[in-house]
This record gives structure tokens, sequence and C-alpha cells, in this order.
């Protein structure tokens, strides 16, 4: 029975490790980017096809400098020319007498291209530079695209090996591509909508996020404040890390000195290595939360985000945050705010983002380098309550990425009478009963 258990045990742990190994995320449980190849024809040695690559993450997005996908070939393919997007190496063409083919490598690496090629390289969704919209932010930008020709492949449904091992970089590590499987054809409609056509053959593959695989530190912190406390708790300190691997391993530069004004020190590194303000907690962004008023059937939170990156500026950045009290929200100011639903009738999650042209983007560290906005929510007097911690969020993500809390018994308190009632109580009555003792005498 001993053996029995054990034995399950190490099943469950296992299957945990499993499940964060692959990228699930309780908040958005179905989140994922599916990549689709479909061949729209065949060439006299291969095909060509149409490459779609959808978010479905309801708050992750791929920021710049963008995607690259990768993957091996089965046999000995080749790559005849693209549309919408570009190899980052050409690899061994020698073999090629006329006709040089536009990569050769067996492992190819693919990258978008930059907004403004000109119209004859582009196709439909391509050319953002990689960058590609959450789905719960704005689903019609959460997609790319690019076009194909293979050579050196088969030409039939039957004789057509599919590419194997793919990757994706968005744009750093964390991602876990899937094996690519045959499913039904695409079906395409018209520009007229009378006619349908479809693609000769289609197949798909699923990649998940962990964060865990991304990067060993958290890239976010959160702190908190409150009317009712003078006291502010702060981030962790080296909450993200402060020494070798961490976010704060190259260094910092202190918020006051000459060299956070020196030219070039916004210029981002090609490895993303960050470049932080000196901090205690070495956070790239800090989430500061705070119960700003309370009124007879509302209350209301403030909530700032602070860029402490000099070298990277958040476009379309997204703040998701997990709190009981979000199912009664009446008015956000200066932030868009949109409830998730991950379990149908739980609402207890939404995603806040900024107003587009006015604070959608997140500068680098500086006196500009912070958004924020205020939340106002009404009262539900069967949970409602200040005391131990309940106004302050249960979980804060930032683009997609889970940050580190303050531990709960460091929360701003709400103040209590009780204890200081008794010895007043106990003073007072032996006060009384020293009167009437002389009284007596």
């Amino acid at each position: 029975m001993r053996l029995r258990d054990s034995a399950a045990m190490v099943a469950l742990v296992l299957a945990l490790t499993c499940s964060v190994a692959v990228g699930y995320d309780p908040l958005d449980p179905n989140g994922n980017i599916t990549i689709k190849w479909d061949v729209i024809s065949w060439t006299p040695d291969g095909y060509v096809a149409m490459v779609t690559m959808s978010n479905y993450q309801m708050y992750r997005h791929i920021m710049a400098p963008g995607w690259t996908v990768g993957w091996s070939w089965a046999k000995k393919e080749v790559i005849w020319s693209m549309v919408g997007a570009q190899a980052t190496e050409q690899g061994d063409c020698s073999k090629f007498k006329a006709g040089i083919p536009h990569c050769c490598k067996r492992t190819p690496a693919v990258v978008d291209l930059l907004p403004g090629v000109p119209y004859n390289q582009q196709i439909a969704n391509c050319c953002k530079a990689g960058v590609v919209a959450a789905y719960g932010q704005d689903p019609a930008a959460a997609v790319s695209a690019f076009q194909v020709s293979v050579g050196l492949a088969g030409t039939t449904n039957k004789t057509v090996k599919l590419p194997r091992n793919f990757t994706l970089q968005g744009p750093g590590p964390g991602y876990t591509c899937g094996p690519a499987r045959i499913i039904p054809s695409t079906v395409y409609l018209t520009p007229d909508r009378r006619r349908r056509t479809q693609a000769l053959m289609t197949w798909a593959l699923t990649c998940t996020y962990s964060q865990q695989l991304a990067s060993k530190y958290p890239s976010c912190c959160v702190s908190f404040s409150s009317f009712y406390n003078s006291t502010i708790v702060p981030c962790a300190r080296c909450a993200c890390g402060c020494g070798h691997g961490g976010h704060g391993a190259a260094g910092c530069i202190a918020g006051d000195s000459k060299r956070a004004l020196s030219p070039g020190v916004n210029t981002p590194r090609k490895d993303g290595q960050p470049l932080l303000q000196c901090t205690p907690h070495m956070c790239p962004v800090r989430v500061h939360w705070h119960v700003k008023l309370n009124y007879k059937d509302y209350w209301r939170a403030k909530i700032a985000i602070t860029n402490f990156n000099y070298r990277i500026n958040y476009t379309q950045w997204t703040l998701v945050a997990q709190h009981p009290n979000l199912d009664n929200v009446t008015e956000v100011f200066s932030f868009q705010y949109k409830p998730l639903l991950p379990y149908g009738a739980i609402n207890d999650t939404g995603m806040f983002y900024g107003l587009k042209f006015y604070n959608d983007l997140l500068m680098e560290a500086g006196p500009f380098g912070n958004v924020q906005s205020e939340v106002l929510m009404r009262k539900d007097a069967r949970t409602f309550t200040f005391s131990q911690g309940w106004a302050f969020p249960r979980k804060i993500y930032f683009n997609g990425d889970e940050c580190k809390m303050p531990p709960p018994d460091s929360y701003p308190y709400l103040p209590n009478s009780a204890p200081l009632a008794a010895p007043v109580i106990a003073t007072a009555a032996s006060a009384f009963l020293l009167v009437a003792l002389l009284l007596v005498a």
C-alpha cells in the first residue's frame, strides 16, 4: 500500500511538473498560438503554402523585435521564395547552378518583414515586424501570415512530409510547440462570398507559453498602499533577481545619475538584456495598487505601472488582475477594461490596457515611464471588507507574466480599536472601584 501511495504521489508531481512545462495558465486555460499551413497550389517539385500564425492568448502578445519561427525539414526540402517573411540565413546552396533558392538550410528560421516593404513582397497580415496583438485586446491584429514556396518536396497529399521540431521565439524563449498534424482542409470564401474554395492540404500545430521556461525570475513585482494605513508595502527585495541570472545582473543606473540622460542609454540590445534603474527589487516593471477612497456604496482603487527598464518601451501593454470585486466594476478611468471569464460564471478576473494613441505606450524608465488609472467598484454587502487584505488583488500579470506579490502578512492592515478598548474599560472600572471604597471608608 505504501508503494502504491508513493507511486501515486510521484505521478501527481510529474503531472504537475509537466503541466507547468507545457505552459498551462489558469487565468487563460485555452490560450495558445496556432500555426497553420495551407497548401494552396502544387509546383513541379513541391508546393506553395500559406502559413498563418494566430494568437489565441487573451492577454499575452508578441512585442518587438517580434516572432521567429523555426522547424526541421523531413527530407531535403528547400525554400525557393517567400512573400511576407524571410529566412534569417540562406545556408549552403552551392549545388544549385541556376535559380538559387531563398534558403537551403535543413533548419530554417523565419522572421516577419518590416513595415513599408515593396508591395510585391507583401501579403495580407504580414509585415508588422513580428508584432502580434493579444486576442483579448485586438482580435483583428492577433494574426500574422506569410507565403512560402517549397521545393524538392512531395507534390501530392501522399508524398508531402510534414516539417518537424517547430520552435517559436516570441521574441524570447518560453514557447513550446507540439508536432504538426494533418487537419481538415481550410475553406475560403471568394470576395463576393458566393463561392467556396479549399486548401489542397492543411496541417497545424499549437505552441504554448511557460513563464518558467522564459525566465528563472519574475519580470515584474507588486506593491501596496491604502488610505487607512500609512504603511506602504514595497516590492520584495531582489524580487526579480539581483545577482547572476537576474534582471539586474548587467548592473543598473541610479535614477538621478548623469548616465541616465546620456545618448544611447535607451537603445535596445539584440540579446534583449535590460538596463534597469537601481531599485531594491530590481524588477523591470512595478505595479502599485492603492486603495484610495471609501464611499457608502462604492470604493476606489488606483493602479500605477512604472517602467524601470531604460532599453525597452512596452507597446500594447496589458495588465491582468484577479480580485473578487471585479464582478462589480462601475467605471475605469483612462484605461480600457475587459472582463475575462475563463471559467464561465466566475467573474473575478479582468484585463486593463491603454487607450489607443493616449497611454497604450509605456515609455522607457524616466519621468514619462509610467501610466496610471483608477477603478471604481460597487460594494457587495455580502463580501465587502477592508480587513485581512481583502481590498488587494490575488494575482497581477503584466504582459502575460505573473508578477511577484508581497507576502500576505505584510499587507496594510485595517486599524482595530478592539485591543485598546479592554485596557480603557479596565482602567475606568478600577477608578470606579477605588472611589467606591473611599466613600465607604
